[in-house]
């Protein structure tokens, strides 16, 4: 969770670097969100708190993706190729300094 709240709290920041813990549990606890949101909102007969939540983290969303691209050297770009940045979301980051910033894992 408190992976979740750090990308929150760097709502729009696209420098630097985020390691695949960052990445994958803010991708967890969002589909939990938006899964438990869908949930209230089809026992509500709307579906706007869902589309609301969706909209107030697409920000976070993409610039933690970002940030993942860059802890494997790679740019933000790449964030449009669609298999290749799965493979690269999964893959371990580059230790050590890179030209987007410090090692997350040093600092950890």
């Amino acid at each position: 969770m408190k992976y979740y709240v750090k990308v929150l709290q760097n709502y729009a920041t696209f420098s630097g670097r985020a390691r695949r813990s960052e990445y994958w549990y803010f991708a967890l606890f969002n589909v939990l969100i938006s899964v438990v949101l869908s949930l209230v909102g089809a026992q509500m007969g709307t579906t706007m708190i869902s589309n609301i939540y969706s909209l107030a983290v697409l920000i976070p969303g993409i610039a933690v993706a970002v940030r993942r691209m860059h802890d494997v050297g790679k740019s933000g770009w790449y964030l449009l190729i669609p298999i290749y940045n799965l493979i690269l979301a999964c893959t371990n980051g580059n230790s050590g300094d890179n030209e987007y910033g410090p090692d997350p894992k040093a600092s950890a």
